[in-house]
């Protein structure tokens, strides 16, 4: 059972902000920085980047200021005898890097929000948002191999199957992560063992077999709705993707009521 007492996202400090409770609170205590700040860590204050995240247990000195600026941070304080808090791998009280802040800052948000309405699903809602926030706490400090380099990636990777009728290209899609053509092409390869582009096309495709299975649109139409602005050249895609034309992949599941997955037999 989780019980948060206060949850808050981007709460801001100016540079004379200490937080100083020499005995701790009487719960569980999630810092996640957003600006450099200074931790009391084994004894001596040591100062840490920005994105890192802290978590205290009951009881536990606290002690953290300001050494910039502004101060940002979210944090969490709140109850829980969840075995995947209280028996975590994470360490008390010594700052580590985040690997996603982006992610953990929307997890926080949600937080915020679900603590703040009372509605239905609240408790369990709560939880499934804090098992997911320790989850990437827990890849963030045991690392596994990841990068921020490998969230920005997959955070490309998720625009596109969100999205894959946008018009895509190597270049933009290089643009979004700061980075050239060539070595995009590399590294989206090596991580996900399919080009940038290809990803794209599987996309369209899949998207194109849910309107051609639930839709009544023409097949010009479902090309123009996957981001194809040629017809001859969707046609030429699907075939080469599925093995068949639109036409007759439309026939197939319309007269045999079959799942646009299923494997087309004639």
């Amino acid at each position: 059972m989780n019980h948060i007492y206060y949850v808050e996202c981007d709460a801001a400090h100016a540079n004379n902000f200490v937080f100083d409770i020499p005995q701790g609170h009487h719960c569980w205590l999630l810092v996640c920085t957003k600006t450099p700040a200074q931790f009391w860590v084994d004894g001596e204050l040591k100062e840490y980047p920005a994105h890192s995240a802290i978590l205290y247990q009951a009881n536990q000195k606290i002690y953290y200021r300001a050494c910039s600026d502004t101060y940002i941070n979210n944090w969490i304080r709140f109850e829980s005898d969840e075995p995947y808090i209280s028996k975590t791998s994470l360490p008390f009280g010594v700052p580590f890097s985040l690997d996603d802040p982006d992610y953990c800052h929307k997890l926080f948000e949600l937080l915020v929000i679900e603590h703040t309405f009372n509605r239905d699903y609240k408790n369990s809602s709560i939880d499934s948002l804090l098992r997911t926030l320790f989850n990437k706490l827990l890849e963030s400090y045991f690392h596994n191999g990841f990068t921020s380099q490998y969230y920005s990636l997959l955070r490309l990777r998720s625009a596109i199957q969100n999205n894959p009728s946008d018009s895509w290209t190597v270049s933009k899609m290089a643009d979004i992560l700061r980075i050239s053509p060539g070595y995009l092409q590399i590294l989206y390869k090596k991580k996900f063992g399919i080009s940038c582009m290809e990803d794209v096309i599987n996309g369209r495709i899949r998207l194109a077999k849910e309107y051609l299975f639930h839709g009544t649109q023409s097949i010009a139409e479902v090309a123009f709705q996957c981001g194809y602005h040629n017809v001859e050249h969707f046609c030429r895609q699907f075939k080469q993707t599925t093995g068949f034309t639109p036409k007759k992949f439309k026939t197939h599941v319309t007269h045999r009521n079959a799942s646009p997955e299923e494997p087309i037999r004639f």
